[in-house]
């Protein structure tokens, strides 16, 4: 017995619930006051909370793209730069180890054992509605800024409301979780000392049609994420369609040794693999897939420990 708690303590995936608990608390600054600090990060997490430590840098490319105008220039370069640096550097592995949202999908997959999977066809053209609405994402930034530029933005911006500044954010289910939703809470918690209960509850009703989508969205995605492992993480978010571009050129990878896998009987890495990587049909050396999250999932499950990390 003690054998087998000590076999589950040593695996990947206990370091790795570790690192997600400590990444979630140092972003959320909230939690011991440090305050803001200049970090981003190729992570789904929010800048709705001055107190937070960092955020996101898809949106940091949203918001300074949105602020171009005829006489300043800016262009984005810290947050290219915090792609490009992780992605190259380590894959999407801030994906598997260090983005709250995927944390909060790991927590609630624990919810349903037995999860769903869509067939190979299914799965393999959803795969790109991330890349979609990575595109739609940036085509209105681009063309926002391109029109502040030209001194023509004024109607685009009536037309897109608060879309304009940061399209994705905008409805980011992670935007809903970690900012809007604790604001909410702080201001509850400072109006029930100076404000009847029943002032308070009444103004829920007035809450703007823009919350009740965002909490709608917010609310399915946590619920496809019970059903399906990594669900947003796999079809939905633009920052994991971006790292998998970045991640065919990783030096970060896994390499299974031919000699250790048993191939023909054996597929406990596939179907331990979150993100449906197809392991046994990439090379033998070093393969680096654009849908890895290095979750190390597949090296704990593999008996006969053929799978292992390659760097560079």
């Amino acid at each position: 017995m003690r054998e087998g708690i000590k076999q589950k303590l040593l695996k990947y995936n206990t370091l790795r619930r570790i690192v997600q608990f400590l990444s979630f608390i140092f972003l959320s600054a909230i939690v011991f006051n440090l305050g803001a600090l200049p970090l981003l990060l190729p992570v789904l997490w929010t800048w709705g909370l001055p107190q937070n430590t960092g955020g996101d840098a898809f949106t940091a490319l949203q918001l300074m793209l949105s602020g171009w105008n005829a006489s300043y220039f800016v262009f984005p370069w810290l947050a290219v730069a915090s792609f490009l640096l992780v992605g190259i550097l380590l894959g999407k592995s801030l994906c598997g180890w260090v983005c709250p949202f995927g944390f909060i999908q790991d927590l609630v997959g624990f919810v349903k054992r037995k999860k769903m999977e869509f067939s190979p066809r299914t799965h393999g053209n959803t795969l790109y509605v991330k890349y979609f609405i990575l595109a739609i994402t940036l085509f209105i930034s681009g063309t926002f800024a391109a029109s502040k530029v030209m001194r023509t933005a004024t109607s685009y911006q009536n037309a897109l409301g608060v879309f304009t500044t940061a399209p994705f954010t905008a409805l980011s289910p992670a935007e809903t979780l970690f900012a809007t939703l604790p604001q909410m809470v702080l201001n509850f918690r400072n109006d029930i000392l100076v404000k009847p209960v029943w002032d308070i509850l009444s103004g829920v009703g007035s809450l703007p049609p823009l919350f009740w989508v965002q909490f709608a969205l917010m609310i399915a995605v946590l619920v496809f994420a019970v059903f399906v492992p990594r669900g947003w993480c796999r079809y939905m978010c633009p920052h994991g369609a971006i790292m998998a571009v970045l991640n065919k050129f990783s030096f970060l990878g896994l390499r299974r040794e031919p000699i250790k896998c048993t191939k023909a009987t054996c597929r406990q890495c596939v179907e331990a693999c979150p993100m449906r990587v197809p392991i046994l049909d990439l090379p033998w050396e070093k393969f680096s897939h654009e849908e890895c999250i290095y979750c190390m999932k597949c090296v704990d499950a593999c008996e006969d420990k053929a799978i292992k990390l390659a760097y560079p």
